[in-house]
C-alpha cells in the first residue's frame, strides 16, 4: 500500500492517498460491492477498505505494484477459479491492475457468494450452540 500520512479511518481517506488509476478502479470496485451488498457495512478493517455483513465480507486495496481485492475466503477463490484465469490470485485474494480491473458480473457474483458464505457459517454456529447440552 502507499505511504499515508496517518492510517485511514474511513475508505474516501483510504482513497484519497492512491493514485488516479489506482483509485479510480478502486472506487469502481466499490460501487458494485455497495449495489451487490446494499445491507453491508463500510469499514477500514486491518488498514484496508472493507464490508462487514455478518462478519466481515470482503476488502480491496493497492500495493505499488497492483490493485487487490480479498475475498477473505478460499474457499470462494476456489470455486471461482476457472472465472478467475488471467488475475494473479492466490488463497483468498484477486490481484489486479487497475487498467484491467475485475468485470463487474464477476465481483457481483463473489460477494453474493461471500453474503451466502458468511450467512450459513452464522446459521451452523447457531445451530452448533443450540445442539449443545447444558451441564
Amino acid at each position: 500500500m502507499p505511504a499515508l500520512k496517518a492510517k485511514p479511518t474511513t475508505i474516501d481517506e483510504y482513497l484519497s492517498a492512491l493514485s488516479a488509476d489506482q483509485r479510480g478502479a478502486l472506487e469502481k470496485l466499490r460501487k458494485i460491492i455497495n449495489a451487490a451488498a446494499p445491507e453491508a457495512e463500510e469499514c477500514i478493517s486491518y488498514q484496508l477498505p472493507a464490508f462487514r455483513q455478518n462478519g466481515m465480507l470482503v476488502a480491496f486495496g493497492a500495493t505499488a505494484n497492483h490493485c487487490a481485492f480479498y475475498l477473505m475466503s478460499s474457499s470462494t477463490v476456489a470455486t471461482y477459479h476457472d472465472e478467475l484465469k488471467g488475475f494473479d490470485i492466490s488463497k483468498g485474494t484477486i490481484r489486479f491492475q487497475p487498467a484491467n480491473p475485475l468485470p463487474a458480473t464477476l465481483v457481483r457474483k463473489l460477494v453474493k457468494a461471500r453474503i451466502v458464505e458468511n450467512g450459513s457459517s452464522i446459521e451452523t454456529t447457531t445451530i452448533d450452540k443450540s445442539n449443545r447440552r447444558k451441564p
